[in-house]
This record gives structure tokens, C-alpha cells and sequence, in this order.
């Protein structure tokens, strides 16, 4: 059973990621359609989420788990290019590197690991 501690410091866990991975879609642009692939949720879900009349749950391990590597991907991006249009048209753009446009390749897990992979190594060098 948890304690009401513990259980304070999941729904503010909970809230903090909703209102993040909400504000990094707004940022980077991306389609609230392509952020429900990202996480794993249903279209209405990612309506409320945007909304406010949902929360992710710590619980919902595939929900939580691809939210948080969304977030660490957009943390990512923002260090190297920034969050303004760089970073929108790295996204949208073809990289040899990865076969493909990151924007299209983050909506599968495989591909979203293996843009935070190559994100990490670039990170690495600055």
C-alpha cells in the first residue's frame, strides 16, 4: 500500500510529465495524432491529455516509459539546435544517418531509440 506521500509524488510525477511532453509537442510542432503513436495511447487520450482532463499514470508502464523518452528526446534536440525552427526542420528533414526523417521514424519504439541514440552520441561531443 502506498503512503500518502508516495502517492503525493506521483500524481505531481504524473502531472509534471503530462504538462511536459504537451508543451515539448507544442514546441517541436509535432501532430497531437503522431505523439498517441509515440506513446502508445489512443487519439482520445492524447485529445484530453492535450486538454488537461488527463494525466499520464506512473502505473501504465508503456504510457509512462514513452513519455519520458519523448521528453528526454525533446530535452535532447533543445540542447543541440534549440527548440526554434532548427530543431523543427531537423525533425522534418531526411538524415542519411538514420535512414529517414526523425519525425517519422520516433512514432515506432525502434526508431525512437534509435534517434535517442543518435542524439545521445552528438550530445556527447558538444
Amino acid at each position: 500500500m502506498k503512503s500518502a506521500s508516495s502517492s503525493l509524488q506521483d500524481a505531481t510525477a504524473a502531472g509534471t510529465l503530462s504538462k511536459a511532453v504537451v508543451r515539448a509537442g507544442n514546441i517541436l510542432q509535432i501532430k497531437q495524432m503522431s505523439i498517441a503513436r509515440i506513446l502508445g495511447v489512443s487519439a482520445a487520450t492524447m485529445s484530453r491529455l492535450h486538454s488537461g482532463n488527463y494525466v499520464l499514470n506512473p502505473e501504465r508502464n508503456k504510457e509512462w516509459e514513452f513519455a519520458l523518452l519523448f521528453v528526454r528526446l525533446f530535452r535532447s534536440i533543445d540542447a543541440i539546435l534549440g527548440h526554434g525552427d532548427a530543431a523543427r526542420k531537423w525533425l522534418s528533414g531526411h538524415n542519411t544517418a538514420l535512414n529517414g526523417r526523425p519525425s517519422d521514424l520516433i512514432e515506432s519504439t525502434e526508431g525512437l531509440v534509435r534517434v535517442l541514440h543518435y542524439l545521445d552520441a552528438h550530445r556527447g561531443r558538444i
